[in-house]
């Protein structure tokens, strides 16, 4: 590789960081192709990436940016997972951990937070946006049915009368 495809993959890998809400770090000695391909079709599939990097270009691109306190996780053979969403990476890496033995999380980033194992495994377990979304409208929806269900109970108990007169009439 030469300097100016260097150049052009940290430029990248910059331009990749600065959308990027979160950042996970990984260590993924021994993960054959087929495993690394079934981790990178989870992570497109939670709107997530992952990267296998170079630590000498990683640190290149992370530097100056909100994430540049992963530089002294880069050692050995690293990769990063990054998403938009604050907890879709960690959820999926988090997941991938506990089934294969040959990934291990060094540690992440959450904006300027920098996360040990721990952090990134708490933020695995947070709610993600889609999930809070739909249990903001879930909550804003529940007094709506309550006030339409108030305000039909009136005109149902009236007509339960006039039924019940009405069937008293019938009788008599």
């Amino acid at each position: 590789m030469d300097r100016s495809e260097k150049t052009k993959l940290v430029d990248s890998l910059r331009d990749t960081l600065s959308e990027a809400t979160s950042v996970v770090v990984t260590q993924q000695s021994g993960l054959t192709v087929a495993e690394v391909t079934e981790l990178r079709r989870r992570m497109r599939a939670a709107g997530a990436g992952f990267k296998v990097t170079k630590n000498r270009l990683a640190r290149l691109a992370i530097a100056g940016t909100k994430f540049e306190g992963l530089g002294d996780m880069l050692t050995g053979p690293t990769a990063i997972a990054l998403s938009k969403d604050p907890v879709a990476a960690a959820k999926v890496i988090v997941e991938y951990a506990k089934q294969n033995d040959k990934l291990k999380i060094v540690g992440g980033a959450f904006g300027n937070q920098i996360l040990d194992i721990d952090g990134v495994k708490t933020l695995a377990s947070l709610p993600s946006i889609e999930e809070l979304r739909g249990k903001i409208v879930g909550i804003l929806q529940t007094p709506a049915a309550r006030i339409v269900g108030v305000l039909q109970a009136p005109g149902g108990q009236l007509a339960r009368v006039l039924a019940a007169y009405a069937r008293q009439d019938e009788a008599a």
